[in-house]
């Protein structure tokens, strides 16, 4: 949104918490940090890592993409909504947003369930430890991403955001999104490459 009196140029600014943008960026750090592991273990076994990836279900992980990309859209229309005023909308676009981030969480749930009860462990072999370790840290950041969500939901439902002020908004949005392209990474090179 332009602030700027006609004439002027305004500033560029970053949208939502700058505090958020620092955790974004370290918290992107450790993942890419986790995902060179990972690709380093597995030019060292990519026998081990292949079988592996054999076990994995590819429908349920394509369907948890998807849920998180439409969570991105979702929470992107919220930002747009809030920006024009519509608050109505904005609230239901995030209402949507915790509704498709609950799914993924239900369904990856789902999933760790039947790698548990199949005997799947941490001390397996390295390919299910970096699986479990790489999906259960993800896992973790989905379920922080609602509880910011779910937050901003409740304080929109309360009239704390409109056109002049939704950086509350924007900030749920930077990590949403974070928490979404990282998701893309990890299916990418856990259960696509071979």
């Amino acid at each position: 949104m332009n602030t700027a009196a006609p004439g002027l140029v305004a500033s560029p600014r970053v949208p939502g918490d700058l505090a958020m943008w620092f955790f974004i960026l370290a918290e992107l750090a450790v993942f890419g940090i986790f995902f060179a592991v990972y690709g380093v273990a597995r030019q060292r076994d990519a026998a081990l890592f292949a079988a592996g990836q054999t076990q994995l279900l590819l429908w349920p992980a394509l369907l948890n993409t998807l849920l998180l990309i439409a969570g991105s859209a979702t929470v992107a229309a919220a930002v747009r909504a809030f920006a024009a005023n519509l608050v109505a909308a904005g609230c239901r676009y995030l209402l949507a947003t915790l509704l498709l981030g609950g799914s993924f969480v239900l369904l990856k749930g789902w999933e760790f369930a039947g790698k548990f009860a199949a005997g799947i462990t941490l001390s397996s072999n390295d390919f299910w430890m970096f699986y479990l370790s790489l999906t259960f840290f993800h896992f973790l950041h989905v379920v922080l991403g609602l509880v910011i969500v779910a937050a901003v939901y409740l304080h929109a439902r309360r009239g704390a955001y409109d056109a002049a002020n939704h950086d509350g908004v924007e900030t749920a949005a930077a990590y949403w999104h974070m928490v979404d392209l990282v998701w893309v990474v990890l299916f990418a090179l856990v259960y696509v490459a071979r």
